[in-house]
């Protein structure tokens, strides 16, 4: 089953909107496609507001998941860690 970014198709939402719906996701393909949604949604804030890091759409994505990910238990923070190649960015996991 596909999880769908932003089903009510809102231009504005809040980090919950965004993240919480990926913590519920356990296929890699299904993890794949809603990561892509989610940075075309920085992205488009990122083209009307440009940060001064440079960071990219992508590079905050993960940064926000992975801190997102820190707020649930140990099993849901790992698999959400695989599942987007990403990290806590306090509690790096090496």
């Amino acid at each position: 089953m596909k999880t769908i970014f932003n089903p009510e198709n809102k231009d504005i939402l809040t980090y919950g909107e965004c993240l919480s719906p990926a913590m519920n996701i356990t296929d890699e393909e299904d993890a794949k496609q809603y990561l892509i949604e989610y940075i075309k949604y920085i992205q488009i804030h990122l083209d009307k507001e440009p940060r001064e890091d440079d960071k990219t759409a992508e590079e905050i994505a993960k940064i926000n998941l992975g801190y997102f990910a820190g707020y649930y238990d140990n099993s849901t923070r790992q698999r959400v860690e695989k599942l987007f190649c990403c990290s806590h960015p306090i509690y790096l996991v090496k």
